[in-house]
């Protein structure tokens, strides 16, 4: 089975260029984004308490915290990790199998472009679709540590 960043050089070992805390950290934000519904009560007008505060999951991009997070965050990934990025929602959302992860890479690569932010937000499952990435490399996302990673930050490592 495949594994990530292993130290081998075996030809059959494949590497997630991307850190497994900062796909984690996607999916958790990318499961809040995805709680949001459309909007149920266009005219709504009165106090948010008395209506039960339903609107706080209302979908409405403009005022959406968490949406802009994520592009935010996404958007200054480097190419390469924004590129695996998308190759592992692929995996996880099935278009791709992990043995075909050479090919689902120079799919992401040819197909980059500076909206991969609101690309990966327009995937209606995308915090499904890296968890099952994840696990086709043999790293699990647990549900029940969601709310430690919800308020950590993601430390970028330097390379040099």
């Amino acid at each position: 089975m495949p594994t990530i960043n292993d130290e081998d050089d075996d030809d059959d070992v494949i590497e997630l260029a991307i850190s497994v805390e900062k796909v984690r950290y996607l999916i958790v934000k990318a499961r809040q984004f995805d709680a949001k519904e459309g909007d149920s009560d266009p005219d709504e007008g009165s106090n948010a308490a008395d209506d039960g505060e339903a609107d706080v999951l209302e979908d409405k991009p403009e005022e959406d915290a968490v949406q802009t997070e994520l592009i935010n965050f996404i958007n200054g990934l480097t190419e390469e990790e924004q590129v695996n990025l998308v190759a592992l929602a692929w995996v996880g959302r099935g278009t791709y199998d992990i043995e075909e992860w050479d090919d689902a890479i120079d799919t992401a690569r040819t197909e980059h472009n500076k909206r991969t932010g609101q690309y990966l937000l327009g995937l209606p499952l995308l915090g499904d679709y890296l968890a099952d990435g994840l696990e086709a490399f043999d790293e699990e996302f647990d549900d029940e540590s969601e709310e430690e990673l919800e308020g950590e930050e993601i430390v970028e490592e330097d390379d040099e």
